[in-house]
């Protein structure tokens, strides 16, 4: 038995225990993770779904951390290179975001109307299309990559250790990609201890292999990347272990891929506008840096630590809302909008309380949190402070905003899903950072997160109502079809 099987054995036991209720009958795993996302208490179900891929997340984001930690004790240009390449790795994670967001939300409604054999080709497809288009992008990023790194903002200091990690790392994000597409269908299917389990053992490896690599072989940033690139195999060993000992619903069976124009339209929709917002956060960082780059490599660097450090608070978020969408999406299309509604209102609390506290405490040890990614560089430390502080404060937003854009495309809105999801970090991001700038100088760069999620939480307002008039309107619908199952007509039939 390998590693990675034990691994996913032994967090597969202990969750089993803790979500276990007492009493119950035992039924199939399969049938356990149907009535975990149709029936059983929200509160529960959202522990259950929410909490295993909030942890993953949480690990998976402490990661990126310490390699910007480890990395941040060789110098501030290194420092810089991992922020430079930080956006081109985003651009390749949202190609798995792709296939595999969009089949989850159609996967779950699938599952609530109780249509698997479907379900089955969407996952099975979904998989295959997103190695098959990922390969194809990471061989253009390598061909092309000098001028990618400078695109994003990479100065002439910098660029040699951008290059030299950015091509290891790309090269091994074939791995990410696989990771990230069956993340979200294994989550889509109620297999949230699986998505935990895969995401916390690799980033405990790379935690462990990082100093390793970097200090004690002394590769530097290239031990970085290659640290990386082994953790995200044994995810993905996770992931195989997973499927290959039956435990999920699907075969992922390379002839069950179906192109169909109903399906590839279905992953499509909510597909495309998750893919565009991966590529928003990645235009994002990428027009930080180039704004950055004529005060230096320390506020480049200072930009790319506080990026991770709300990374970390966002991808926990993320993670949560992860649990959120499979039981949205299967209460949707099962019909069941008491239990969608309370759904949205516990994640809200939730997501909300979240942030607060984490955001809190970003802004109160904003100082400390940037001094721990440098040697002493005083310029990297009060640029960092300053944008941290102003980030953290703003996070409050963030659960609300996330759980209504990831709400829409649950529901399999993508027009509506789109226009939300694109506001934090480009309808409303793109301007400030582009004209703020100009007339308030570097702090138009630090305040122009915080300034955007303010903006989104006014769209994000205006939204929800909409959606909520819509929701109350389909259950009206709903108990007045359930009241009167027969036509009118036959009333009058004697």
């Amino acid at each position: 038995m390998c590693f990675a099987d034990k691994i996913t054995i032994i967090y597969s036991n202990i969750f089993y225990i803790l979500c276990q209720p007492k009493g119950e009958f035992i039924m199939s795993e399969q049938n356990k993770k149907i009535e975990l996302l149709g029936s059983a208490p929200i509160p529960k179900a959202l522990l259950a779904m929410g909490l295993p891929t909030m942890i993953g997340m949480m690990i998976n984001a402490l990661y990126n951390l310490v390699d910007a930690y480890f990395v941040g004790g060789l110098g501030t240009s290194q420092m810089g290179a991992i922020s430079v390449a930080f956006p081109l790795g985003q651009i390749v994670v949202g190609l798995g975001l792709l296939f595999g967001n969009g089949a989850a939300s159609y996967i779950s409604r699938l599952l609530g109307r109780g249509e698997k054999e479907t379900a089955n080709k969407v996952a099975s497809t979904a998989l295959y299309s997103s190695i098959f288009v990922g390969a194809i992008i990471i061989i253009f990023s390598i061909i092309f990559l000098t001028p990618i790194l400078n695109m994003l903002g990479a100065t002439k200091s910098i660029l040699p250790y951008a290059a030299t990690y950015t091509s290891i790392y790309i090269i091994s994000s074939i791995f990410n990609i696989f990771n990230v597409t069956m993340n979200n269908i294994v989550t889509s299917e109620g297999a949230a201890k699986t998505t935990m389990c895969a995401l916390l053992t690799g980033a405990v490896l790379n935690i462990v292999l990082d100093p390793i690599f970097i200090y004690v072989l002394n590769l530097g940033v290239a031990g970085a990347a290659i640290a990386t690139a082994i953790s995200q195999m044994i995810s993905t060993a996770v992931y195989l272990c997973y499927v290959f000992r039956k435990k999920s619903v699907f075969n992922f069976k390379l002839k069950d891929c179906c192109f169909s124009k109903k399906i590839m339209s279905e992953i499509m929709k909510i597909g495309i506008p998750t893919l565009v917002f991966q590529l928003l956060t990645s235009l994002s960082i990428a027009l930080i840096n180039k704004q950055t780059k004529v005060y230096g490599d320390s506020v480049i660097a200072a930009m790319g630590v506080v990026t991770r450090v709300i990374s970390m608070g966002s991808l926990m978020v993320f993670g949560f809302i992860k649990g959120f969408q499979p039981i949205i999406g299967f209460s949707y299309g099962a019909k069941k909008y008491d239990r969608l509604h309370e759904a949205i209102k516990t994640s809200i609390l939730w997501s909300t309380i979240f942030c607060f506290i984490f955001g809190a405490a970003a802004a109160l040890f904003s100082s400390s949190i940037i001094s721990g990614f440098t040697a002493g560089d005083i310029e990297m430390i009060q640029a960092g402070q300053t944008a941290l502080r102003a980030n953290g404060f703003s996070f409050l937003l963030f659960g609300f905003y996330t759980v209504y854009s990831s709400l829409f495309l649950a529901l399999g809105k993508a027009k509506e899903g789109f226009i939300l999801g694109a506001c934090r970090q480009g309808i409303c991001f793109v301007p400030v950072i582009l004209l703020l700038p100009a007339v308030w100088g570097i702090n138009g760069i630090l305040y122009a997160q915080p300034i955007a999620d303010v903006i989104s939480a006014f769209v994000t307002i205006f939204m929800a109502l909409y959606l909520h008039r819509e929701l109350k309107s389909a259950a009206d619908v709903a108990v007045q079809i359930s009241r009167n199952p027969q036509p009118d007509s036959m009333k009058y039939e004697s």
